[in-house]
């Protein structure tokens, strides 16, 4: 039998609506459980069945494609704010850095969730592959931090395919460093954004901006 509120979900934006709760209420049970999340209690703090659950996102993998768009969006919202700010490029190559630790610091459990498997997760998710689904996040920064390099900074000739791979490396640095540091808190956020800064600094520190572009 259909509840009410189901039933009200054939309404102009009632499934969007209803989606965007249910994701809402995803969020609360990542930020509780992290990595073992399951669809049962994510289904239990919506309040409704899990075959419901089913129906907006297939399964695990289809809840965990809607939470990572939803992260990725937000994430690279602040990304593109701290590239945009008024400041000297070292400090914006900084800051970059740091929106992107201050992220997973601030929700680690989030993190986990989207990079990291539980190893004890309810037998019928056991199949669920997160690295299957985490590598597409990743490449889908690399494309839009290269595309920001590429916007901005002057890598002469073959600039193009040198931004996409300073994208790509920039990410899998920040992703690589970012999960050790979360892990294991070796030092502070501003020392390992100082460290990471330093390494990339040598290039950027030498190329021009764009003429054409926003300036960097």
């Amino acid at each position: 039998m259909q509840t009410t509120q189901e039933a009200g979900a054939s309404e102009p934006g009632a499934g969007e609506r209803r989606r965007r709760e249910l994701l809402e209420a995803a969020d609360r049970v990542v930020l509780r459980d992290g990595p073992k999340a399951s669809m049962n209690a994510i289904a239990a703090e919506a309040g409704i069945t899990k075959p419901i659950l089913y129906r907006h996102f297939g399964d695990k993998a289809g809840l965990y494609q809607a939470l990572a768009v939803r992260h990725t969006d937000a994430l690279l919202d602040s990304l593109r704010a701290a590239l945009d700010a008024p400041a000297e490029r070292r400090s914006r190559v900084e800051s970059t850095l740091d929106t992107y630790l201050a992220a997973i610091e601030a929700r680690p459990q989030v993190y986990r969730f989207l990079m990291h498997p539980a190893e004890d997760s309810q037998s019928s998710e056991r199949g669920f592959d997160v690295g299957l689904h985490s590598a597409p996040l990743l490449r889908r920064l690399g494309e839009e931090l290269a595309q920001v390099v590429g916007e901005r900074v002057d890598l002469g000739q073959d600039g193009e395919r040198l931004a996409r791979i300073w994208g790509h490396g920039i990410v899998g640095m920040m992703h690589a460093a970012g999960d050790w540091w979360l892990g294991e808190r070796p030092c502070s956020r501003a020392d390992l954004v100082a460290g990471l800064t330093d390494l990339l600094w040598g290039r950027l520190a030498t190329a021009g901006n764009r003429e054409d572009g926003p300036g960097f």
